[in-house]
């Protein structure tokens, strides 16, 4: 099997991962390691961070390649991107899963899922998309004026901050506004750097001219002073959390007199996602739908359950499956192929998560452990996928992003059906939330009801699991602009638009 094969090979030695500024390899003194979470003093990949100089190198590197590559052809640039998924699929679709697996603790499944299928998808479906988008908008011409639009890159570079999660993301943030002719500088995660240069590897073997996208890994602080600070940044595509995310948009506002434009702002910053049962809902189909939003990758998606409403006269059949399903999930290495989860990415999340549950142990008058709670960093670092119960829908553990394998649940009185709505309404964040409910009366009500509650909303299926080309991506509120990856439109936040007129009878009159 090519994937086990690779998996043993890329285990056996450490990889170094230079960054790449126009196409010529940089080092610094800042070394630093990407580990394995699932085994932590085993180390995947070398590399070290750019200092002041090498990102705003970048910077002009990105600004001058971007003069010719906005003026190549876009079915080009298209083509190229078609040559990047062929890769993905086929040479580079074992690099990219073990990349993922041992940088990530994705498991088999899961990495599958992200790193081959899911970033194929975004570069197939964006190029198919780019080519649409000059037929959908063209405006109307008459007999005596021809009327085009044109669909121009941003003026200035674009500065692209992917998060560990997900493989594909990575490879979207960069991509999507490369497709529509624009030029990056790209700050990878610390957590995800082998699986991005692997990325950056094969869209130069796609033939991407030098200097389009460059891989600048630095200190978050750092890079995020330096790209804010240059008038000629035009925009910013960013997965990550809400507070960098913030911090970002504060100190644009802050410099936003010195820039030649108006720089875009497209952010995903996660969700706090719910589940809602009604009475009516096949309660077999919630708990596994739930189980798998809340539990797989250890609930270090942006999508997944981490907040669960049910009926008081279904919670006691809900409870039963939900622990007897969970109880047989196996967490364990994701290069033992049964394994359901594995580790979450770092010491960092571990102690966050770590310090959820002991809040939750503080307040036993309000909150008990209905399954799991049990922690372990000895080798890797693992926490049991945990279900909460609270009688607080206020608490903490209701309002604010864990980000994994704990959800907490609310058992509401039936008749409070309505206040149980309110309530998931309240909540800061809006990514994404689904129903379980068989009466399709009900169902038409909620789905007005929760109508902002969720950018992705989903019936009597998990609120994770979103496919390009099917579900575009995002949320609004504190989760994000909402600008919808794996769809047209989050291409048009990345093109500057021109309107030429032609004048076919042109008058000489006053």
């Amino acid at each position: 099997m090519r994937l086990e094969k690779c998996l043993q090979e890329m285990q056996s030695s450490v990889h170094e991962v230079p960054i790449l500024i126009g196409g010529k390899e940089y080092w610094t003194d800042e070394v630093r390691y990407q580990r394995m979470p699932f085994e932590h003093e085993r180390k995947l990949a070398k590399f070290s961070y750019a200092n002041q100089e090498l990102i705003e190198k970048a910077c002009e590197t990105a600004l001058e390649a971007g003069k010719e590559w906005d003026l190549t052809p876009a079915e080009q640039r298209a083509e190229l991107f078609e040559r990047a998924a062929d890769l993905v699929s086929g040479k580079y679709r074992p690099l990219l899963n073990a990349a993922t697996m041992l940088g990530q603790a994705k498991v088999v499944k899961q990495a599958e899922i992200d790193s081959a299928a899911e970033l194929a998808d975004f570069f197939r479906f964006n190029s198919y998309y780019m080519r649409m988008l000059p037929k959908w908008l063209q405006p109307k011409s008459t007999d005596v004026e021809k009327n085009h639009l044109e669909l121009r890159a941003l003026d200035g570079f674009v500065a692209a901050i992917s998060p560990f999660n997900f493989t594909a993301i990575g490879g979207n943030l960069v991509g999507a506004p490369a497709l529509m002719g624009n030029s990056l500088v790209w700050k990878p995660s610390d957590t995800a750097i082998y699986s991005g240069y692997l990325i950056m590897k094969l869209l130069q073997e796609a033939g991407l001219p030098v200097g389009v996208i460059n891989f600048v890994p630095s200190e978050g602080l750092d890079f995020g002073r330096l790209i804010t600070a240059n008038s000629r940044l035009a925009g910013v595509h960013f997965t990550g959390s809400l507070m960098t995310f913030q911090w970002l948009w504060s100190e644009i506002g802050l410099n936003i007199k010195r820039y030649e434009s108006f720089p875009r702002l497209i952010g995903e910053c996660g969700g706090k996602n719910y589940h809602l049962i009604h009475v009516s809902a096949n309660i077999e189909v919630a708990a596994a739908q739930t189980i798998r939003s809340a539990f797989e990758y250890s609930g270090q998606k942006c999508s997944a359950c981490s907040r669960l409403y049910v009926p008081a006269s279904k919670w006691a059949e809900m409870r039963r499956i939900l622990v007897e399903k969970v109880s047989s999930l196996k967490v364990g290495p994701p290069t033992d192929f049964s394994s359901y989860t594995s580790a979450v990415i770092d010491e960092a999340a571990f102690r966050r998560i770590e310090s959820y549950l002991n809040f939750a142990r503080t307040i036993g008058h309000e909150v008990k452990v209905v399954h799991g709670g049990q922690t372990n960093s000895e080798i890797g670092y693992y926490i049991e996928p945990t279900i909460l119960e609270t009688t607080n829908p206020r608490n903490r553990l209701m309002l604010e992003e864990i980000f994994g394998p704990v959800m907490t649940v609310f058992v509401y009185q039936d008749h409070k059906l309505d206040e149980t709505m309110d309530l998931i309404n309240e909540n800061p964040f809006s990514l994404t939330g689904a129903i379980f409910a068989q009466d399709e009366q009900f169902l038409a009500r909620a789905k007005r009801r929760l109508r902002m509650s969720a950018g992705n909303m989903y019936i009597n299926d998990k609120s994770t699991g979103a496919v390009v080309g099917q579900q575009p991506f995002g949320g609004s509120k504190h989760s994000g602009t909402n600008d919808k990856a794996g769809g047209p439109y989050n291409l048009m936040r990345w093109t500057n638009q021109q309107t030429v007129k032609r004048n076919l009878s042109p008058s000489s009159e006053i």
